[in-house]
């Protein structure tokens, strides 16, 4: 891949995925359905657009311009939808966890978000003959608080986005646990270093109560 195509992957990722992040959350990963979902979806927009744009070479007028426009401007439309609905129906996969995105139309759409510490197993499934050639299947997360699942259908390469999942929940989980650790040992360092202090006021009052 080009560095031209991922600057644009790049930009186009973060127009439609980083406003769902927190502060110092970065995007690891963004999971699709598998390819041909999104031509199965984009498939007959793609055809019925071809047929309208076919009517001007059989009648080339000026009134069949402007109704092929029409009829080409709602097309594009539905066409433009159905990209969006595959599009942003996905998993984000960021150092933090995984945001479960569905986008149901317009002005309709649904986010949750799980943390890699509230997740209690990552599985996967390849079912069938295409799932099996093809290299996709479904793939579920269970959350250790509520018991329920996320799951996605017709994931492509279900295999390598359940090691990226278990390697970023690796890395947060060991992050996590320094961060724990450092924190106790300051509340210790604060509480010795009261003690201490503690300890020095009395010993200095002693001999005062003595005078």
């Amino acid at each position: 891949m080009s560095p031209e195509s991922c600057t644009i992957l790049s930009v186009l990722t973060n127009f439609f995925f980083g406003r769902h992040l927190d502060d110092e959350e970065e995007i690891v990963l963004v999971v699709h359905k598998h390819w041909l979902t999104g031509l199965k979806v984009l498939f007959w927009p793609t055809m019925l657009s071809l047929g309208i744009w076919s009517i001007l070479y059989f009648s080339p007028t000026r009134y069949m311009v402007y109704g092929v426009s029409v009829a080409e401007l709602f097309v594009l439309i539905w066409w433009i939808r159905n990209f969006m609905d595959y599009y942003l129906d996905a998993w984000v996969i960021t150092n933090k966890g995984i945001i479960d995105l569905q986008w149901h139309g317009w002005f309709h759409r649904s986010s949750s978000r799980v943390l890699y510490s509230d997740i209690q197993g990552v599985s996967y499934e390849v079912n069938g003959i295409l799932g099996t050639l093809l290299g996709y299947g479904s793939m579920e997360v269970e959350k250790i608080s509520t018991g329920t699942t996320i799951d996605m259908q017709y994931v492509q390469k279900p295999r390598r986005i359940e090691a990226v999942i278990l390697e970023c929940m690796e890395a947060y989980l060991h992050r996590k646990n320094l961060k724990d650790a450092k924190t106790v040992q300051t509340i210790l360092a604060e509480f010795v270093a009261g003690s201490m202090q503690k300890k020095d006021s009395d010993e200095r009052v002693k001999p005062l109560r003595k005078r």
